[in-house]
């Protein structure tokens, strides 16, 4: 299983719309960047993803699965870009913040650090454990 991270503006697609959505999920649309697609195209299906509030919030509210692999997205009319099928999985009983994830040496190289404008981002084993950690995730 691989693990990533995935960015949405809680204006646009929050995780209480994630997670009214049930076990059916919704597609992930919307990705024009040429790396997040690389990034949707390497899901597989019961890989995990953080569920990201980017621009208000700024932090990780939740946790993601992946139950569709990468198809092609019918919002882009170049025919370019895929989406992916996510469903919400369960909330972090406490979100982690951009600013507290900045501040951690242990995810200093980060993607989210690295690249903050990366909408879809691989996320280490180590990082995602400690980051369930820092938002009080029981193993």
């Amino acid at each position: 299983m691989a693990y990533w991270l995935i960015k949405s503006e809680p204006n646009v697609w929050s995780w209480d719309q994630q997670i009214k959505k049930g076990a059916t999920g919704e597609a992930w649309t919307g990705v024009r960047n040429h790396t997040a697609k690389q990034n949707l195209e390497a899901m597989k299906k019961g890989d995990k993803a953080f569920f990201y509030h980017s621009n208000e919030g700024k932090e990780i509210v939740g946790i993601a699965e992946v139950i569709r692999e990468a198809y092609p997205d019918a919002s882009d009319k170049t025919g370019k870009f895929v989406c992916v099928d996510v469903r919400a999985k369960e909330p972090l009983p406490r979100p982690v913040t951009l600013a507290e994830i900045k501040e951690d040496a242990k995810l200093k190289a980060m993607a989210l650090v690295k690249y903050s404008r990366l909408s879809v981002q691989p996320v280490t084993a180590a990082e995602w454990e400690h980051i369930c950690k820092l938002g009080g995730m029981k193993k």
